[in-house]
C-alpha cells in the first residue's frame, strides 16, 4: 500500500493505493510514478482520503461510502420501545406481589391437592408446627421465578395484542374483513366482531402457560413434597428423570383448557369494570386504591368461574406424589365428584380467593404504577434524543 500527498481545493489528501504483487516489471500505476523495480504490482482500488494524523477507522468509512450498523442505537432504540416498557411493569408487578402474597399461596395449594386440613386455619396451624414460619414460604424462590416472566409475558401480551387487534379492527372497518375463497365461493370473515381485550385476554393465558408451565410444576412439587424435592435443581432432576419432558408439562391441557376462560374473563372484566367506572365518574384515570378493587373484583370473577378446571389441573399435576395419577382432565374431575361430590369441585375456593384477589388487586396497582413511570420515563428520553 503506497500513500502520496496531493493538493485538491485546498485540501490535503492522502491517496491510498491498495494493490498486489504482479509478475511484470511495469505493470504498476502507469510507466510514471514509481511503476517500476521490485517486481511491479497491480493496483486495485486509489480513494481519496482526508489527510489527518487522527485518522480513524469511522472516518475512512465515511470517505468511502461505507457505513457500519450502529448497534448501541439499535439496543438503545428497543429498550425504549412501548413494548419492552410494558413487558418491564408486568414482570416488577408481579415480582413484588408474590413477595407478599406467598404464605396464602402455600396454603391455597396444599387445601387444592388435599394435603392436610380442609380449613384455612388449621392449614396455617399445621404448616407452623410442621415447618415454622419459612414453611409459609415453601416454594417461593421458584415462585419468583416464575412470576417474574409470567407476569412479564401476559402482561405484555395482552398490551401488545390488544394494541395490535384494535389497530386491525379499524382497517377491517375502512377495507373489509379478509376473506377466504372455496372454489368460486368467497367467504368474508367477520373478524371484526372479535373483541380486541378477550382475543388479547386468551392470547396472554397462552403464552404465558406455554412458557412458564415447567416452573408451575416445580414450584408445586417443592410446596406439597419438600422432603422428597428440597431443592429446585433436585426437583427438576427427579421429574426428568422419571417422567422426562412430559412430566415437567405434566397438567398441561387441563391447565391451558382452564386458562382460556379464566384468562379472557379476567382481562375483560377488568377492562370493563375500568372503562364503566371512569365513563361513570367522568374520568380518565383511576386511583391506586381503585385500581386494587376493581383487579381484586375481577381476579374473583374469572378464579370462580375457572375453579373446577383448576382443581383438576392440581390433580393431575401433582397426582404422582400420592401414588395415583388420572390419565387426563374428565378422569380428575370425575375422580373428585365421585370421592367429595360436587363440593370437592371448589375445595379450597375460598382460600384461593383469600389469594386471588389481594394478588389481582396488587398486580394491576403495581403494573399501572410501573407503566406510568416507565413509559413517562421512555417519553421523555425520545423527545430528549
Amino acid at each position: 500500500m503506497g500513500f502520496d500527498d496531493a493538493a485538491a481545493g485546498g485540501e490535503k489528501l492522502s491517496l491510498a493505493s491498495v494493490g498486489l504483487a504482479g509478475a511484470g516489471a511495469g505493470a504498476g500505476a502507469g510507466a510514471g510514478a514509481g511503476g517500476s523495480g521490485g517486481g511491479g504490482y497491480k493496483e486495485l482500488l486509489v480513494v481519496a482520503l482526508p489527510k489527518d494524523d487522527d485518522l480513524d477507522g469511522a472516518k475512512v468509512a465515511e470517505v468511502i461510502g461505507l457505513r457500519l450498523p450502529d448497534v448501541g442505537g439499535a439496543v438503545r432504540a428497543f429498550f425504549r420501545s412501548r413494548e419492552v416498557r410494558e413487558f418491564a411493569s408486568g414482570a416488577l408487578a408481579g415480582a413484588m406481589s408474590k413477595a407478599v402474597l406467598a404464605p396464602l399461596e402455600t396454603i391455597r395449594t396444599r387445601m387444592v391437592v388435599g394435603v392436610g386440613s380442609r380449613h384455612i386455619g388449621g392449614s396455617f396451624v399445621e404448616i407452623m408446627e410442621q415447618n415454622g414460619w419459612r414453611g409459609l414460604w415453601a416454594g417461593n424462590t421458584i415462585n419468583m421465578i416464575r412470576i417474574i416472566p409470567t407476569q412479564a409475558i401476559e402482561l405484555g401480551t395482552f398490551e401488545c395484542v390488544k394494541r395490535r387487534m384494535s389497530e386491525a379492527r379499524e382497517k377491517w372497518k375502512e377495507d373489509g374483513c379478509p376473506k377466504v375463497q372455496i372454489g368460486k365461493l368467497k367467504i368474508e370473515l367477520p373478524l371484526h366482531f372479535l373483541s380486541p381485550v378477550a382475543v388479547a385476554g386468551a392470547a396472554a393465558g397462552i403464552a404465558g402457560t406455554l412458557v412458564c408451565h415447567p416452573l408451575e410444576v416445580i414450584k408445586d412439587r417443592l410446596t406439597i413434597n419438600r422432603e422428597v424435592y428440597p431443592t429446585i435443581s433436585v426437583a427438576f432432576s427427579k421429574i426428568y428423570q422419571t417422567d422426562g419432558i412430559g412430566g415437567l408439562y405434566a397438567g398441561l391441557c387441563p391447565t391451558l383448557i382452564g386458562m382460556l376462560p379464566y384468562s379472557t374473563c379476567y382481562y375483560v372484566m377488568y377492562e370493563t369494570m375500568k372503562t364503566s367506572y371512569c365513563r361513570l365518574h367522568k374520568k380518565t384515570s383511576l386511583t391506586r386504591p381503585e385500581l386494587l378493587v376493581i383487579g381484586a373484583l375481577s381476579g374473583l370473577t374469572a378464579s370462580t368461574i375457572s375453579f373446577p378446571l383448576e382443581v383438576a389441573r392440581k390433580r393431575l399435576m401433582v397426582g404422582a406424589l400420592q401414588g395415583r395419577c388420572p390419565p387426563h382432565m374428565v378422569a380428575a374431575l370425575s375422580e373428585v365428584v365421585r370421592e367429595e361430590g360436587v363440593r370437592g369441585l371448589y375445595r379450597g375456593w375460598g382460600a384461593s380467593c383469600l389469594k386471588v384477589m389481594p394478588n389481582s388487586g396488587i398486580t394491576w396497582m403495581f403494573y399501572e404504577a410501573w407503566k406510568d413511570v416507565l413509559l413517562a420515563a421512555g417519553d421523555d428520553q425520545r423527545r430528549r434524543a
